[in-house]
């Protein structure tokens, strides 16, 4: 493997460099006027060494960012402030372990998951119903006795309830959304 002096070097593939007016390749990789985000990764500027310095002396990733803003960028759990499914006091299955009865705490959650998981639940007509079909009526809050009308009454309930176009475009409901779509 051979270590190039500068990190991030892209080897010359026929770019030039951005600059107006160098003739040197553009092996060094800038941001561009369109950042990256949900449509891709955005633009990028092809720079020579002495322009890519010239552009990273003069780059501000705070641009635009208020005094707020700013300083929860630099805290040092930007990003970390929200608890993962696995590990929030329910883990999406029921109450809290006791955590003093295990020494790994993972082997708490996925002890309580797998008794979740491998108990036999049994519809009144005698059908047994599978752990994914659980979690979709659990996920549709319906019974394990719920009939095919029932469901599509709950599901046609839950999309108006949810849907952006029907709750006067409140989209901070579209991740439990796309749960009722896949329940469905």
């Amino acid at each position: 493997m051979k270590h190039d002096r500068f990190h991030g070097r892209n080897p010359d593939k026929g770019r030039r460099c951005d600059a107006p007016g160098c003739p040197e390749p553009g092996e060094f990789r800038a941001p561009g006027p369109r950042q990256s985000g949900f449509d891709g990764p955005g633009d990028y500027h092809w720079y020579c060494l002495d322009h890519v310095r010239q552009f990273n002396a003069g780059y501000n990733w705070f641009a635009g960012m208020s005094s707020d803003e700013i300083l929860a960028a630099q805290h040092p759990v930007h990003g970390w402030d929200r608890q993962t499914r696995a590990f929030s006091p329910t883990a999406a299955i029921d109450g809290s372990p006791r955590w003093a009865d295990f020494a790994d705490p993972l082997e708490a959650i996925s002890g309580r998951a797998r008794a979740n998981d491998s108990k036999p639940a049994q519809r009144d007509d005698g059908r047994f119903v599978t752990p994914e079909e659980r979690r979709a009526l659990s996920t549709l809050g319906l019974p394990l006795d719920a009939d095919r009308r029932a469901l599509r009454m709950r599901y046609a309930d839950l999309v108006r309830a949810l849907h952006p176009d029907r709750n006067g475009g409140d989209r901070s409901y579209e991740a439990r959304l796309q749960l009722v779509i896949e329940a469905y």
